[in-house]
């Protein structure tokens, strides 16, 4: 009888640490409102979400929406932000970098057409916002909201 739990116990150990690794693996995401095209609280934002989010394995991404759509347009030249200022990188290259590392940036599809901006006037990447991406990501158990 001792044999057999031994045995049980061992089998039982197998199948349970698998399940324990993965859990362990896969990071709750983070989803991130920026709402505003205010450079210095955009800077913040997406260092946020690409140096403290991002590369800790945590999927990422940044929902550009009201005024916010502004930020990725490559015919507005950002202004670099205090942050950034020494290293010259622009609220522009910040997003590309983030995308570059395999982060997400969705435009909001309603603000942008308010704004008279297409896919076409954004930097390479982004993806446009429609209800299934954004619900994706907002209405999945694993991913916080952070708003700026």
């Amino acid at each position: 009888m001792r044999n057999f739990l031994i045995k049980l116990m061992f089998a039982l150990s197998l199948l349970v640490t698998p399940l324990t690794v993965n859990a362990q693996e896969e990071k709750p995401g983070l989803f991130i409102n920026l709402t505003t095209d205010d450079t210095w609280a955009a800077a913040k934002a997406i260092m946020f979400a690409h140096e403290k989010s991002l590369k800790n394995g945590h999927p990422t991404a940044i929902w550009l929406n009201v005024r916010g759509v502004y930020l990725a347009d490559k015919k507005r030249p950002s202004n670099v932000p205090g942050l950034m200022a020494e290293s010259g990188t622009s609220i522009q290259d910040m997003l590309t970098n983030f995308m570059a590392d395999g982060g997400t940036v969705i435009m909001c599809s309603a603000c942008s057409q308010a704004a008279g901006l297409t896919k076409d006037d954004y930097i390479d990447g982004v993806e446009m916002g429609t209800y299934p991406v954004v619900e994706s990501w907002l209405f999945d158990p694993t991913v916080k909201t952070l708003s700026w």
